[in-house]
């Protein structure tokens, strides 16, 4: 059978977009952080500060999140971010971890 041009174009486009699609879907989960991950455990990270063990972390204080560390690499306004000590991991900017920094 003789694909015609028209017919070809067609279906790239359609496999183009299946593709683009499935790579966007697997980019928003892909990317953050999950709690779970060894790294995250090892620094005591929480996607959300107000559920850090206080016990466990005495360090931690009231109003610290991801967002206003210094280590973020999003804007304060992102819900995820960045973060220096996690590579292509982006952190939730509610979160918190034991390397807070605000210098």
């Amino acid at each position: 059978m003789k694909t015609s041009r028209r017919h070809f174009l067609l279906l790239s486009v359609s496999v183009g977009s299946s593709l683009a699609l499935s790579t966007a879907a697997f980019a928003d989960t892909a990317g953050k952080l999950a709690e779970s991950d060894p790294k995250a455990q090892a620094v005591g990270y929480k996607e959300d500060a107000s559920k850090v063990d206080k016990a466990k972390f005495p360090d931690y204080a009231a109003g610290q999140t991801c967002a206003n560390c210094s280590l973020f690499q999003g804007k304060t306004t992102d819900a995820y971010g960045g973060c220096t000590l996690f590579g292509d991991k982006q952190v939730a900017a509610r979160g918190w971890c034991s390397s807070y920094s605000n210098m």
